[in-house]
């Protein structure tokens, strides 16, 4: 019941071909590790302002509309 509540209020979003191609160009750009790139394009194409991680840059902003924080700094 509460990872039903929980997918209620988070929206998901697929990783097409498109956000593949997206993370490959933020990679280069941003020297992500693949798997990182391919979460950052996600949020970027699903809308979100923050990304919370501790395993990358703190306070990076990407394609001027995400910031990554770091919670536990």
């Amino acid at each position: 019941e509460q990872t039903a509540a929980l997918l209620d209020s988070c929206p998901i979003v697929p990783v097409l071909p498109d956000t593949l191609q997206h993370a490959a160009g933020l990679a280069k750009r941003y020297q992500f590790q693949l798997f990182d790139s391919i979460i950052v394009a996600a949020c970027i194409e699903g809308g979100c302002e923050i990304l919370y991680s501790e395993d990358m840059q703190h306070k990076l902003t990407v394609d001027k509309s995400l910031i990554i924080i770091n919670p536990f700094l």
